[in-house]
């Protein structure tokens, strides 16, 4: 037995976690040794990730242009493209040290909007037309759909105008958004759109931070940007890359941090436009054997145990918060890294975390990604696509973590889902829903969400589309009265509100679900005749005062108003007060305020009491059963609440209602 000082921060915060101590103290020397090896005299992992500045195509002091390729397989490479016509002879790169190419090209001859590739002949005798690994410019030809690099020295660099610090966000509300279907046309919407109609709305709704999906270059628009090819690239279809800084630019200027849905977890299998067997080799950035292949998805997985796949995407890293400034990631696939059976197995044991099918080089890696991002910008957020529950998965690497600042809670909106898909609301387990939304480990931040853009593909449903589904076609307008509308519109707001206060230390929205978005997402594909219909965002359902999905914008605006003010979700855990099975009542505390659910059907219950923390005179501050939030005015914020003697609180509790009562 270990003494407690000698212990990891991790384990001594969970004594459960004892039985592994070897192996958490190994994850911590790992790292250290690691970190030592690659960084700096100051031991600066910033120094390692600069990959992006030794290859690929730049300029040089002299006027000319270096061109630079990581292709130790290869027995020949050549620059092609319009400066050359195309000509693989024109332009031959050499063979230096560490499996690098490179050459030097005329200054005269390279210009900007030029395309160009590299012309490799592999291990393997393949001959193929390649990107450069890490070129930061992707187009695609409209004529031909192929896709090559485009030379991008832009004549008017972007001047930047706002400075943001990410450590203002104390509690993250993320609106998770897609550029390319936030406008109401079916088509691709622009960065600029985006940023100027857009984040205005976000910001007025009382979200802090926008995180922005699909800006790595993908070649299908369907894959929704998590098939990426060409991880330095801001997607073209979007706009430039000066585009994409006024976005960041503009968010920054409304107050909003800006993650970047970053894809680090596999890649794009395509020989065309992507990474894999790059210079014929079979093993260059994936792993040769099935370790390299990812069958749910259908990608390539990264081999991050070879330092120079950790260079690539480490620098990586860099370049999106450098470049373009944005405050931090939400990692993609995180559940995937860590295992090597990608996250397809029952997490009911420790053993399962420490001891079996671990890739423990991918742990490194995000370990070093995830200091780099705090060395080069402090307050960055990182958040963890993760549903395993890996203990400290956020918690500092220091303490035997990996470094997170925050997990996606996955296992709320499943609960959501099947709950709505399964059970009557009669049979619905308050006990059952307490432990869901509250269960998770102390000390490692959640985001909350009740549903994200998973929920709103094709396939699947929103909360809203479960909770009304076809009816929101006929009975949306304001006077028509009907059953299933009402029961959706109460619970809608119930839910998120819930989920909102008890679910996490943060809060995420998938644009248009907030005001209740009735339609499904579908990208074009040959299975809806490439249609942009169901690509789109209605944000003016939300704007027309005739129809009740602004009732839902107005509550969700509220919500977040309401979390400002008392600092919701907030870190202090919440305090259940009651759960009263027999009327469906279900009271918390958290951050000082009260919430009571009532999910009951058709039971109001005047003069319902119930122990509270304290004494003193409480107000209501928030009702889902307000007019203007499609309620039916059975609530009265104007008295003052009391708590008696015996420490109780008394109230009217009416059915399919919550309210939030404030000191």
């Amino acid at each position: 037995m270990s003494e407690a000082s000698d212990l990891p921060q991790l384990v001594r915060d969970d004594p459960w976690l004892e039985s592994q101590t070897d192996r958490i103290r190994e994850r911590i020397q790992r790292f250290e040794d690691t970190r030592h090896r690659i960084g700096d005299a100051k031991r600066r992992l910033a120094a390692f990730a600069r990959g992006h500045f030794l290859v690929g195509l730049h300029p040089t002091a002299e006027g000319d242009w270096s061109i630079r390729e990581w292709l130790p397989g290869a027995s020949s490479v050549s620059l092609v493209g319009d400066f050359n016509d195309w000509n693989p002879e024109s332009h031959p790169l050499t063979a230096t040290e560490n499996g690098v190419w490179g050459a030097r090209i005329d200054g005269a001859l390279i210009r900007h909007g030029q395309r160009y590739k590299l012309h490799v002949t592999g291990a393997d005798g393949s001959v193929r037309d390649r990107i450069p690994a890490c070129a930061t410019r992707v187009v695609q030809d409209p004529d031909t759909h192929d896709f090559s690099a485009e030379v991008w020295s832009s004549p008017e660099p972007y001047q930047w105008r706002n400075d943001f610090d990410p450590s203002s966000v104390e509690v993250p509300r993320i609106y998770e958004a897609h550029v390319g279907m936030s406008g109401e046309e079916p088509r691709v919407h622009s960065y600029r759109e985006f940023a100027n109609t857009v984040l205005p709305r976000i910001a007025e709704g009382g979200y802090n931070v926008v995180q922005l999906m699909a800006v790595q270059e993908h070649p299908y628009y369907g894959s929704f940007g998590y098939h990426v090819s060409n991880f330095f690239a801001p997607s073209s279809r979007f706009g430039t890359p000066e585009d994409l800084k006024y976005l960041v630019d503009t968010a920054h200027g409304l107050g909003l941090a800006v993650l970047l849905d970053i894809v680090h977890s596999h890649s794009v299998k395509n020989l065309a436009e992507g990474l894999n067997d790059l210079d014929g080799s079979g093993n260059l950035y994936f792993h040769a054997d099935a370790r390299g292949e990812h069958p749910q998805w259908d990608s390539k997985c990264f081999d991050y145990g070879r330092d120079e796949v950790r260079c690539f995407l480490l620098s990586n890293i860099r370049w999106w918060l450098e470049e373009f400034r944005f405050d931090g990631f939400r990692f993609d696939g995180v559940t995937s890294m860590l295992y090597w059976h990608r996250g397809t197995t029952a997490f009911d044991h420790y053993d399962k975390y420490f001891a079996h099918d671990i890739d423990h080089d991918a742990i490194l890696y995000l370990q070093l990604a995830t200091t780099l991002a705090r060395e080069l910008k402090p307050g960055a957020l990182l958040v963890a696509e993760d549903m395993s529950g890996m203990p400290g998965l956020c918690r500092p690497v220091a303490d035997g973590g990996i470094g997170f600042t925050h997990r996606l809670a996955m296992g709320v909106p499943d609960y959501w889902i099947k709950l709505l898909k399964h059970s009557r609301d009669e049979d619905w387990n308050l006990d059952e829903m307490w432990h869901t939304l509250t269960n998770r480990r102390h000390g490692e931040a959640n985001i909350a969400y009740a549903e994200s853009h998973d929920q709103a593909l094709v396939g699947d449903k929103t909360v809203a589309f479960w909770l009304m589904d076809q009816e929101m076609y006929w009975h949306m307008g304001i006077g028509d009265d009907h059953p299933v509308i009402e029961r959706g519109i109460a619970l809608h707001k119930m839910i998120r509100l819930v989920t909102f206060a008890l679910a996490g230390e943060g809060w995420l929205n998938f644009m248009g679900n907030e005001f209740g978005h009735p339609e499904w997402l579908d990208f074009p594909r040959e299975g809806n005749d490439w249609s942009y219909h169901y690509c789109r965002r209605q944000w003016s359902l939300a704007d027309n005062p005739a129809l009740k999905y602004g009732w839902l914008l107005a509550f969700d605006r509220a919500m977040l108003q309401l979390g400002d003010r008392y600092g919701l979700p907030g870190n202090a855990p919440a305090n259940c007060l009651n759960i009263d099975p027999v009327n469906k009542v279900l009271c918390v505390e958290r951050g000082g305020v009260l919430l009571v659910f009532n999910w009951s059907v058709d039971r109001s219950i005047a003069d319902y009491r119930f122990k509270v923390p304290g004494t003193g005179d409480y107000r209501l501050v928030l009702s889902s059963d307000s007019p203007e939030f499609g309620g039916h005015d059975r609530t009265d914020a104007s008295i003052v609440y009391p708590v008696n003697d015996e420490g109780e609180l008394s109230i009217y509790t009416p059915s399919r209602t919550a309210l939030v009562f404030a000191p």
